[in-house]
């Protein structure tokens, strides 16, 4: 999957930049925040924060098939989770790639947030080739990367790396 979040653009131009993904990637788009942008640009899915409208209240309104994705990042979110159809847990470690990740919950963290979910769940926050691994064995589904890809040198050996380490 990829994630589109584009925070501080409007409504007109996240859904421009949505179609022409969608257009463009034979793998699921799926939007951060915004259930509407997503149905009207045709997106796979959504993606919710804790701030956002749960996936629970979500669920009556889209159609079947439509993607529902949850953060949790700490016990007190868990239940922004519920009828979600995977969860992204973190920020496992520290980054700097999203302002408001909050403080990281370490792979022990990731483990036991993860213990209490029943959807896959994917690892988010700081991971590296180096660490994803680790997130693997703590019981991970998949990893969500955005600084090890797209800030090296080679982006495509980078995500080699990464496949690699999760052992895909």
């Amino acid at each position: 999957m990829i994630q589109l979040r584009l925070k501080d653009a409007d409504a007109r131009t996240l859904v421009e930049v949505a179609r022409a993904l969608v257009a463009a990637v034979e793998i699921p788009v799926i939007v951060n925040d915004r259930a509407d942008v997503a149905l009207a640009a045709g997106a796979a899915g959504v993606h919710v924060g804790p701030q956002d409208l749960p996936a629970a209240a979500l669920r009556p309104w889209v159609p079947p098939g439509f993607i529902i994705g949850a953060s949790v990042g700490t016990e007190d979110e868990l239940a922004c989770a519920r009828d979600a159809d995977y969860v992204g847990i973190g920020p496992v470690f520290a980054t700097d790639t999203k302002r408001d990740a909050g403080s990281s919950i370490g792979v022990d963290g990731f483990a036991a947030l993860r213990s209490k979910l029943p959807q896959p769940a994917v690892a988010i926050g700081g991971i590296t080739a180096k660490n994803a691994g680790a997130v693997m064995a703590a019981g991970a589904d998949g990893v969500a990367v955005i600084r090890a890809v797209f800030s090296a040198a080679a982006p495509g050996q980078a995500a080699q790396l990464l496949r690699s380490a999760i052992g895909t």
